[in-house]
């Protein structure tokens, strides 16, 4: 049986060109029930577990906080994100655990097969939020599919052009690692497209198309990206212009450099970036609350201490 129901020649026409929905059938493999998800989180490795809220309402620019929830048990966790207000990433969890890894290779095979491209190696995060959780404007260094499977969330799609993806944002989302934020505008909603995802929608962008999402009740989705040969190479090219503006101060742009440039830049960013010239610039990754059942939103604060696990 397909994971994906009603795919037809138009997407396969439209796929990493263009933005659009499909329906998939992941809800029917019970393995994103409350049950389920409680069992997943008891066994995911907490190194691979970011939990996190919103610092405060601002909520474009907000700074996400970090949890430490080593002691708390997957039934905790859930209430927290029923009740509360966080947000929980098992990253790569469709990959590490064996029947969530049956069901990403399942959904990838049918994805090539629908769609004419290679087999895709793809990494697989099941996202957990709460029913205010925001996802501040941003976009994503690699090509990524989210599959929605249960709750109501509000998608906003941004075009790819200078206006909405500065170069320089872009580059601070591939040196930073662990934030993929870029400059908002409310003016910047003038060229939003809006989708409104229910249970079982997939929807697909072109690669960095840069969103914010809403959430209007609890959500689990399943986020899942990969490398394309598109993504490494821009990805490549635009961490030499990081480098050149960071450390030389020139101001290098994508749209104006000539292909043979970017083939040259590709191969001297990938050099860059395995020698970490820019490593010093990442942004240290603070943990400052826990989970704590009596607590109000569930959160409790603690003693700031930089994340070590």
């Amino acid at each position: 049986k397909m994971m994906i129901t009603n795919w037809t020649d138009e997407h396969t026409a439209k796929f990493q060109k263009d933005m659009f929905t499909v329906k998939h059938n992941l809800n029917e493999t019970g393995l994103f029930t409350d049950e389920a998800l409680v069992e997943l989180l008891d066994k995911h490795p907490r190194s691979h577990l970011d939990v996190c809220t919103i610092a405060d309402h601002d909520v474009y620019q907000a700074k996400f906080r970090t949890g430490d929830v080593r002691d708390v048990d997957g039934k905790t966790l859930i209430e927290a994100a029923r009740a509360g207000s966080i947000w929980m990433n098992l990253r790569e969890a469709m990959n590490m655990h064996s029947e969530y890894k049956l069901v990403l290779d399942a959904m990838y095979a049918d994805l090539a097969k629908l769609s004419g491209k290679r087999q895709f190696n793809a990494r697989g995060s099941v996202l957990i939020t709460c029913p205010t959780a925001q996802t501040p404007y941003h976009c994503d260094p690699t090509e990524t599919i989210l599959w929605h499977v249960h709750g109501k969330k509000r998608m906003y799609l941004y075009p790819r052009t200078e206006e909405y993806l500065p170069d320089e944002g872009y580059e601070r989302v591939l040196y930073c690692d662990n934030e993929d934020y870029l400059p908002y505008d409310e003016k910047l909603e003038h060229g939003a497209t809006v989708f409104d995802l229910t249970e079982n929608d997939m929807i697909t962008w072109p690669l960095n198309a840069p969103h914010r999402v809403e959430n209007s009740s609890f959500c689990v989705s399943v986020t899942a990206e990969y490398a394309s040969p598109q993504s490494g190479f821009k990805n490549a090219v635009m961490y030499t212009h990081a480098v050149m503006r960071q450390k030389a101060g020139l101001t290098p742009s994508w749209g104006t450099t000539s292909y043979p440039g970017k083939v040259v830049k590709a191969v001297t960013g990938r050099v860059l970036r395995k020698a970490g010239v820019l490593s010093s610039m990442k942004e240290q990754d603070e943990v400052t609350f826990t989970i704590d059942k009596s607590s109000p939103g569930y959160i409790k604060d603690i003693t700031p201490f930089v994340r070590n696990f």
